[in-house]
C-alpha cells in the first residue's frame, strides 16, 4: 500500500450535528408558525361553523332569522343543489343564494334563467366578481369594499326607510339599470341594490354584506327589520346553500381552478412566507460576515501544494489550465530580472522585446513558448514546462 493511499482524509463538509445546529432556529420557527397557522384555522373554523345556514344557532349562523320569519307564518326551506334552487323558484317564494361565488358560470347561467322569468324575489348575498355579472345583468361589483360597516339608508326603498341604519358595509356596487333602487351608499356606491324584474312582478336584491343575517348581528342598529322585510315578501323562503359536492358543478366546462377556490386571505400569507423565506436567507448568509484569514494549524510545504494542485489538474484533464498557471509564474518571475513592471508581465509587446534583448538567438520564438497554445498531451505539457524552466536559467545567469 502506497503512502499516498494510506495518508488519511479530511472531510470539509459539516457534520450531521453542525447542520442541525445552524438549522434548528429556522427550523424551530417553520415549526412555530406551522403550528400557529393550525390553531388560527381551527378556532376560525369552530368560530364560522354553520355560517348562513339558517339551521345553526352558532354567532355566524342564521337560526333567528329563520325563527322570527317563521313566528310570522314564513316557512323557510335550506336546499343545496341546483336542481332544488331552481325547481323551488316562483311569484310566491324568496330564493335566497348564501355564497353566490361557489357556483359556477354554467350554474350560474341556469339559475338567472330561473329566477328571472320566476315572479317571485332572488336574494343574492355577498357576490362577487365572479358571479354578480351573471347572477344580476347590469351590475358591477367594485373591487374596494366599504370602509364603514354600518350604513345610512340613502335611498327611497320602504323596507330601507323603515328599517334605517344596517350593517350592510361590505362589497359595493355600480348598475348600469336606471330603475334600479340603489342604497346604502358608501363613498357614493352602493352596497344594496334593487333591481326589478324585465317583466313581472319579480325583483333582485343585491346585499353587500351578510351580517344582517348573522345571529349575533341581527339584534344589532336595524339589522332584523332589514332582514326581515327583504325575506318576508313572500310567504316562502327558499335559503340556498351552494355545496362544492353538487354533481351539477362536475359538468361544467367552465368550473373555477384550484386557485379561483382559495380565498384571497391565503394567497396573501403564501406571499408573506415567501418574502419571510427570503429575508432569513438574507439574514443567514449575511451573519457570517466577511471572509476572515486565518493561519494554518501546520505548515504545508510549498512543494505539496503545487503537487496537490498538479493531481487535481491531471485528474480533471485540465492541461490547458495548467498550461496557464505555469506561463502565468514564469511571466511574472522573469519580468522583474528584464526591467519589465509586472503590470505589463503578462503583454507581449512589453515583455518579448526585453527578453531577447537578455538572451542570444532569435526572440520571436519565445512568443508561442510564453503566449501559444494550450499543450496537445502530457508529454507536450511536460516539455513545455521544461523549456520554460530553461528560459528562466537562461535569464537570472546572463
Amino acid at each position: 500500500m502506497t503512502a499516498e493511499a494510506s495518508a488519511p482524509t479530511t472531510s470539509t463538509a459539516p457534520t450531521a450535528r453542525q447542520v442541525w445546529t445552524r438549522a434548528r432556529g429556522i427550523t424551530l420557527a417553520v415549526v412555530l408558525l406551522l403550528a400557529a397557522a393550525i390553531a388560527m384555522a381551527a378556532v376560525r373554523s369552530t368560530a364560522r361553523h354553520g355560517e348562513l345556514d339558517p339551521r345553526s344557532a352558532d354567532p355566524y349562523g342564521s337560526r333567528a332569522v329563520a325563527q322570527l320569519l317563521a313566528d310570522r307564518g314564513i316557512s323557510t326551506r335550506v336546499v343545496t343543489t341546483l336542481g332544488q334552487a331552481r325547481a323551488a323558484t316562483g311569484p310566491d317564494t324568496t330564493l335566497l343564494v348564501a355564497v353566490p361565488d361557489l357556483l359556477t358560470t354554467r350554474q350560474q347561467e341556469k339559475l338567472h334563467q330561473a329566477t328571472a322569468t320566476s315572479g317571485g324575489r332572488a336574494v343574492l348575498v355577498a357576490a362577487g366578481s365572479w358571479s354578480i355579472e351573471r347572477l344580476a345583468p347590469g351590475v358591477t361589483a367594485d373591487p374596494t369594499t366599504s370602509s364603514r360597516d354600518t350604513l345610512a339608508p340613502g335611498c327611497a326603498l320602504p323596507e330601507a326607510r323603515r328599517a334605517g341604519s344596517a350593517d350592510t358595509g361590505g362589497i359595493r356596487y355600480t348598475t348600469t339599470r336606471l330603475d334600479a333602487e340603489r342604497c346604502y351608499p358608501s363613498a357614493r356606491l352602493a352596497t344594496l341594490l334593487r333591481i326589478p324584474a324585465a317583466s313581472g312582478t319579480g325583483d333582485t336584491v343585491v346585499l353587500g354584506a351578510p351580517d344582517i343575517l348573522y345571529n349575533d348581528r341581527l339584534d344589532k342598529q336595524g339589522n332584523a327589520s332589514l332582514a326581515l322585510q327583504l325575506l318576508g315578501s313572500r310567504p316562502h323562503l327558499v335559503w340556498y346553500l351552494p355545496s362544492l359536492a353538487d354533481t351539477s358543478a362536475a359538468h361544467d366546462g367552465g368550473q373555477k381552478n384550484f386557485l379561483d377556490l382559495l380565498p384571497s386571505g391565503w394567497l396573501w400569507g403564501t406571499l408573506q412566507l415567501f418574502i419571510a423565506a427570503a429575508l432569513a436567507a438574507l439574514w443567514r448568509a449575511r451573519r457570517f460576515g466577511p471572509l476572515v484569514p486565518e493561519r494554518l494549524p501546520v505548515a504545508i510545504r510549498a512543494s505539496e501544494t503545487a503537487e496537490g494542485r498538479a493531481r487535481l489538474y491531471r485528474k480533471a484533464d485540465a492541461r490547458d489550465r495548467a498550461a496557464v498557471a505555469l506561463r502565468s509564474a514564469t511571466r511574472t518571475r522573469l519580468a522583474p530580472l528584464v526591467g519589465v513592471p509586472v503590470a505589463q508581465a503578462h503583454a507581449p509587446e512589453a515583455l518579448l522585446p526585453a527578453l531577447a534583448a537578455h538572451r542570444s538567438g532569435d526572440g520571436q520564438t519565445l512568443h508561442p513558448l510564453l503566449f501559444g497554445p494550450p499543450p496537445r498531451d502530457d508529454a507536450a505539457l511536460i516539455a513545455l514546462t521544461d523549456q520554460l524552466d530553461a528560459l528562466e536559467r537562461e535569464v537570472r545567469h546572463s
